[in-house]
């Protein structure tokens, strides 16, 4: 199958790696893992006494092919952060020695052991190593649940170490890097299902399953119990390589695990809608859309016409606003106005005249857009299916002077923070002909934020280069992240608007702050956005994760990073503070953390982001 993953065999000792490569290929493993250098052959390398043999195998032995399937294990009995001088210095040696014997082979990956959060000379160690290495990935090897009395900072009194802490410590002091990755290693033992999630949001590179967590079925065959299957099943969707590792405890040999693994891989659930849809897009960052100031392409304006909910829920909210606002026994006569602003190719005035069939209502449509490109559209339709039905206007919104009033306004200028691409802006300027009383859809929007653990996309932006990547908003499909506690709702705005005819006109500046409480430890590199919308009566749209609308991939969340991530204790307030800042030209978002650590607000003044009014 297309989703298969990658399976490997973990050699403890390989004393013929050609042997071991060959055994692995024939029972139907992708790569083997084995160690760099012989198990035994603990060199003294700091006393400066040189060895007079090799210290590990020939790069004859295999091909070049051949050594880009083989993951190479660090010695274990290399401890870096020993507090035993000339152990750690003979340890740094070998280390280096060994992962310079990587690279020279072209391993695709390295194992790394970390076993406590007591790691700064172990990331001093690898951190030039990273820089200096183009292709080599470093995975850390963690156990899921550690047993032993060396406990970390941030854990509670009641449980044991949790190795998450330690993976933390370490890439904190790390460089950022794609290439730094964690393998983790089943136990039979497992912790708590929030312990569990929190590995969703990191980059698991392997999953470790050693032959000792298997139980026997009633067959006789090896199976993992129901607890590790749900995990595997959905760390799985990250497609993170399988090692099988230990000693093989059944008389048909390693191929009995082999068949399992890939027995449960074919039971993994067939993406949905959404995802078949998303595909590609999972953790892909974008810049958010700039409307107003740019015209949007004739590929953007396809995909959106592809999502279903999301016209057919317009549709329901039309019909339902066309039979509020016209009585039945004026249905043969009385014509609504409804006018579609910021029309695109044409979709809502499609799903608005079909609407008014279903409602049994008489309309005049205006299909009110600014694109020259896609009023083009629009004229051609209007001439080939809608004729006098439909009135098509090439104009800003905010600017056209309408020469009738309308009943209903229709717009879909929601972003995926809700407000984001100016909705407020906009429906304010084209309230000026809506009759009074009448109807606005959407009605009503709300935008949530959530703290969030995404590694893998601030580690993006941080490689890039220059102060406004980190400030900046983008939107993406989240998938490799972790939300740090719910969302809560951030900024609401209504249409009609009533402050529209105050003297002072309408002010859409907002300032919130939003205090969550974390579960669990975890490491904050940003906060997530998203937004739901009454459209009109129970008529609904949503992102949020909680409601999210079923089958629909018209917006996806948006990312507010924090320049620097900052660390969240088990049971602590994060506290945000989040500005929505307006002057004439310009709309953009500020944003702070106040708690646990006060930081710098971001974005001040607009000066990394900003949308153009």
């Amino acid at each position: 199958p297309t989703r298969m993953a990658n399976l490997g065999l973990s050699l403890h000792c390989a004393a013929d790696i050609a042997a071991g490569f060959s055994f692995a290929a024939s029972e139907g493993f992708n790569f083997l893992c084995a160690p760099l250098a012989h198990p035994r052959f603990k060199r003294d390398l700091a006393s400066g006494v040189a060895h007079s043999g090799p210290f590990t195998r020939s790069d004859l032995l295999l091909t070049s092919q051949e050594w880009a399937q083989i993951v190479g294990k660090v010695s274990p009995w290399i401890d870096l952060d020993s507090p035993i001088p000339t152990a750690r210095r003979n340890s740094e040696e070998a280390f280096k020695q060994e992962l310079a014997w990587a690279t020279h082979l072209g391993l695709p990956a390295v194992l790394l052991n970390l076993s406590s959060p007591t790691c700064s000379n172990f990331a001093a160690t690898l951190g030039p190593i990273i820089l200096a290495t183009m292709n080599t990935q470093f995975w850390v090897q963690l156990p899921l649940a550690a047993m032993g009395d060396q406990a970390s900072e941030g854990e509670g009194e009641d449980e044991g170490p949790d190795p998450w802490l330690w993976w933390d410590a370490l890439r904190t002091l790390c460089p950022p890097s794609n290439r730094l990755g964690v393998a983790l290693s089943l136990t039979a033992d497992l912790p708590r299902p929030a312990l569990l999630a929190r590995w969703m949001g990191e980059p698991v590179k392997a999953i470790v399953v050693p032959t000792s967590v298997f139980l026997t079925n009633a067959k006789g065959f090896p199976v993992l119990s129901k607890a590790h299957q749900v995990f595997l099943k959905k760390i799985m969707k990250f497609k993170p390589r399988l090692v099988l590792s230990g000693s093989v405890k059944y008389t048909q040999g390693v191929s009995v695990y082999v068949s399992y693994l890939r027995h449960l891989e074919t039971t993994l659930p067939p993406p949905n809608e959404v995802e078949a849809f998303a595909q590609g897009y999972e953790d892909f960052l974008q810049a958010p859309l700039q409307p107003l100031m740019d015209n949007l392409e004739s590929q953007t304006y396809e995909t959106f016409e592809k999502d279903p909910v999301k016209y057919r829920n317009y549709g329901w909210a039309v019909r339902d606003a066309l039979r509020a606002r016209v009585p039945e026994a004026d249905a043969a006569t009385r014509v609504s106005v409804v006018m579609v602003v910021g029309a695109g190719r044409g979709p809502l005035v499609r799903m608005t005249l079909k609407a008014a069939e279903e409602a049994k209502r008489l309309v005049r449509v205006y299909a009110v857009e600014k694109n020259p490109n896609a009023v083009v559209t629009l004229l051609g339709i209007q001439a080939a299916e809608w004729g006098e039905r439909v009135t098509v206007v090439s104009c800003d919104m905010r600017h056209w002077k309408a020469p009738e009033k309308a009943d209903i306004l229709v717009s879909e200028l929601l972003g995926s923070f809700g407000d984001n691409e100016l909705s407020p802006e906009c429906l304010d300027g084209a309230q000026a002909f809506l009759k009074e009383g009448g109807i606005s859809i959407p009605s009503r929007y709300t935008s949530y934020v959530a703290p969030l653990t995404t590694p893998r996309l601030h580690t993006e932006l941080a490689l890039q280069e220059g102060f406004k990547h980190l400030q900046t908003p983008y939107v993406v499909l989240l998938s490799n992240a972790h939300l740090l506690a719910p969302p809560q709702p951030c900024f609401v705005f209504d249409h009609p608007n009533p402050a529209c005819a105050s003297e002072r006109g309408p002010d859409n500046s907002r300032y919130t702050v939003l205090h969550f409480v974390c579960a669990e430890a975890g490491r904050m590199h940003g906060f997530a956005g998203y937004f739901d919308t009454v459209l009109f009566g129970d008529t609904t749209l949503s992102i949020h994760p909680d409601t999210h609308s079923p089958g629909m991939f018209s917006w996806f969340p948006i990312y507010f990073p924090l320049v620097t991530p900052v660390f969240v204790s088990r049971g602590s307030t994060v506290s945000i503070a989040v500005w929505r800042k307006t002057s004439p030209g310009k709309v953009w978002y500020e944003w702070a953390l106040l708690s646990p650590v006060a930081t710098p607000i971001h974005n001040a003044c607009g000066k990394a982001y900003y949308i153009g009014l």
